[in-house]
C-alpha cells in the first residue's frame, strides 16, 4: 500500500489522499458536498488542520439536523450522498482499496 506522507501542515486532497480519499477526513469533505458546505470541485488540497477543523464541525452541524442518520435525510441529499459516496467506492477500489483493510500503517494499530 503506498499511503501519501502526512504534514502536519496542509491537507494532501481528497484525490491524493489514501485509497482516493477513502478516509475519514475523504468522508466528511464528501459529506461537504452532500450538504453543499463545499463544491464537489473542492479536494480540500493545501488546506491546514484548522480550516479542515472547521470544515468538520460544520458537516457535524449538519448531520445532528437528521439525528446521523442517512435514512432521514431528503430524498435530494440522500440520492446525492449515496452517488456521491457509491462514486468514492469506486474510485477507491480502483485504488486497491477493500473494505475493512483500509488501515493506515503511519497511524499506527492503535490509531
Amino acid at each position: 500500500m503506498n499511503a501519501p506522507k502526512r504534514s502536519n501542515r496542509s491537507y494532501v486532497g481528497l484525490y491524493n489522499d489514501m485509497y482516493a480519499g477513502m478516509t475519514p477526513i475523504g468522508n466528511f469533505i464528501r459529506d461537504a458536498w452532500v450538504f453543499g458546505i463545499l463544491p464537489e470541485t473542492e479536494t480540500c488540497e493545501g488546506w491546514d488542520v484548522s480550516r479542515i477543523q472547521m470544515l468538520h464541525d460544520q458537516v457535524n452541524a449538519e448531520w445532528d439536523k437528521y439525528d446521523l442518520r442517512i435514512s432521514n435525510l431528503p430524498a435530494e441529499l440522500r440520492e446525492r450522498h449515496e452517488r456521491i459516496h457509491q462514486e468514492a467506492i469506486d474510485r477507491a477500489r480502483e485504488h486497491g482499496w477493500v473494505a475493512g483493510e483500509d488501515i493506515d500503517r503511519e497511524m499506527g494499530d492503535d490509531a
